[in-house]
């Protein structure tokens, strides 16, 4: 699963706020693109904003293989008919050209997460959201980013432990189920946990975060970013 990895990279060097807003470009100008040889494009430079992180495209395409999945069995559906011919390719394709829209878009957001530590995200969306809807937002991303890897890890231990103990011979949908619930029952016990160690840590609604400035290259990202939004009405 990606993380945040130190680094000295120019995606690891630029602002969390203007990472965030070029994110949001992109993904306008991916899901606005009208053409395929612009969603071409937009595909190839997602995977260069990928390898200036630091990070292979094929580890991110395996990070995310269990989206990609969702996402190939959407044009099965899409082409499915209940009468003849039974599967409309035109259809299909349709349906694959809307999907692949997302691909490009995880690219970026892999290198975000690989380039940015949480308590500099949890910075920006307190220094952009004003009051205490920003602080409450900032905190919610962070404890999320934080314990998503830790419930995965959980998930993957009651696995083994259930196989460990022969619940691998089980059917199916039995070995299914005592996951679920084993997975719910720790989660509980992770949410009862933090609760004790933030009181127990005299949790902060406004602790001292990061400073964060601009450089002359975020305001350059923020252009590019700026100019992706708009990408599609100058196709126009």
């Amino acid at each position: 699963m990606l993380t945040y990895s130190p680094g000295n990279s120019p995606i690891h060097r630029l602002d969390p706020r203007s990472k965030l807003f070029f994110q949001f470009g992109f993904a306008i100008a991916v899901f606005v693109s009208p053409s395929l040889p612009r969603l071409l494009a937009l595909f190839g430079f997602g995977a260069v904003v990928v390898r200036i992180a630091g990070l292979p495209v094929s580890r991110a395409l395996w990070s995310y293989r269990v989206v990609l999945v969702v996402l190939a069995i959407a044009p099965l559906i899409a082409g499915f008919t209940l009468g003849p011919p039974w599967f409309r390719v035109d259809r299909a394709l349709d349906s694959v050209l809307s999907v692949a829209r997302v691909v490009p878009i995880l690219f970026v957001s892999a290198a975000y997460i690989r380039a940015t530590p949480v308590r500099q995200t949890r910075a920006a969306i307190q220094q952009t959201i004003p009051s205490r809807a920003g602080q409450l937002v900032g905190t919610g991303v962070a404890l999320t980013i934080r314990y998503v890897p830790v419930l995965r890890a959980d998930v993957q231990e009651v696995r083994d432990a259930l196989a460990a103990r022969g619940g691998d011979r089980q059917p199916v949908h039995k070995r299914a189920g005592q996951i679920v619930a084993l997975s719910i029952q720790r989660a509980f016990d992770r949410s009862d946990q933090l609760a004790v160690a933030l009181e127990a840590r005299c949790f902060a609604w406004n602790p001292t975060l990061p400073r964060l400035a601009f450089s002359r290259t975020d305001y350059l990202v923020v252009g590019i970013g700026g100019l992706l939004a708009i990408s599609p009405l100058l196709a126009f």
